[in-house]
């Protein structure tokens, strides 16, 4: 179905935003404060869902994977994990709406799985319907048990630790986010590579991400060399601060008062990105929790796509390019 809307076919920075790897592990979306109560917390395994449109990207599979790829329902939503083949799966909007604008949809689930849906899919069609072709990243994951009851141990056990994470060595987080960086990479690479078909133009392609998808986004934006993204979001992402880059894109954040995980780390991202007087645009929700992406919810949360929407259009992403 190819229908409106439908899918088709710096050192020190990135260190510092490496080194908080173990912090961003624990944004687990499937264990969000805050979530809709009316909505089923429980894992349910499901079968891989059809994924006609998804285009491997080619930075080959996980070193030392052995897990098989495998799906579960929560929420009322889908989430992959044990992805050891990174694919891009475009979104493409009506050609007759199409501003040239694109975005890179970077989902979060702590780098163990990833939520497909409610930050991938649901964000990718909404973009679409606004004229913004987007493309919805399922990058390379650290590797979690195959069984069901031991993978809600183990995602248990790590959430447990989030009052005092250990430290970790900047390089070797740095070193465990290359696979990611790579599909990222790979991801701009191959939309400016096929621009002229999806209608894109290869100076407007932007990046968002959730949770653990917003530090890829950060790292990608920092350290991705080639990808240089137009724009970037991070979606209740780490906030600590970072040494901005003179050309660094506009900046969106959005983040709940209420997150568990990073509303109390302070605003050092937005400090940093006001202090280099690079282009931001902060929204502090006064409830939400963690990992409200495109739920409906009765928070002002959910309101956080319609100020991305009127932030692209402020910057001009709206539009056709003159």
């Amino acid at each position: 179905m190819r229908n409106h809307g439908s899918p088709v076919g710096a050192a020190g920075s990135i260190q510092r935003w490496s080194g908080r790897l173990v912090t961003a592990t624990l944004a687990i979306t499937l264990t969000a404060t805050g979530m809709a109560a009316a909505q089923d917390d429980r894992m349910t395994p499901t079968e891989i869902p059809a994924q006609p449109d998804a285009i491997e990207l080619g930075t080959g599979p996980l070193p030392g994977a052995t897990a098989r790829e495998m799906w579960h329902s929560q929420y009322g939503s889908k989430f992959a994990r044990n992805v050891t083949i990174a694919t891009l799966t475009p979104f493409l909007p009506d050609p007759a709406k199409a501003t040239g604008a694109a975005v890179v949809v970077a989902p979060g689930g702590a780098f163990r799985t990833l939520s497909m849906e409610n930050e991938g899919w649901d964000v990718a069609r909404a973009l679409a319907a606004r004229g913004v072709a987007a493309f919805v990243l399922k990058y390379r994951l650290n590797p979690t048990p195959s069984d069901m009851p031991a993978f809600e141990r183990s995602m248990r056990e790590l959430f447990s630790g989030a009052a005092r994470p250990p430290r970790t060595d900047p390089e070797q987080a740095r070193a465990r986010l290359a696979p990611q960086i790579a599909d990222a990479r790979a991801a701009f690479a191959l939309i400016r590579r096929r621009a002229a078909e999806w209608r894109v133009d290869p100076d407007r392609i932007g990046m968002i991400g959730f949770s653990a998808g917003a530090m890829l986004t950060m790292a990608t934006t920092f350290a991705g060399q080639d990808a240089k993204p137009a724009f970037i979001a991070n979606i209740y992402g780490p906030l600590s601060p970072v040494t901005v880059p003179a050309d660094a894109p506009p900046l969106f954040v959005a983040l709940a008062a209420d997150d568990p995980l990073f509303a109390n780390s302070g605003f050092g991202l937005i400090e940093s990105w006001k202090a280099a007087k690079r282009p931001v645009e902060f929204h502090l929700y006064e409830q939400g929790g963690h990992g409200f992406g495109m739920y409906p919810k009765e928070t002002t949360s959910t309101g956080w796509f319609d100020a991305f929407a009127r932030w692209l259009a402020m910057h001009g992403y709206l539009k056709a390019a003159r």
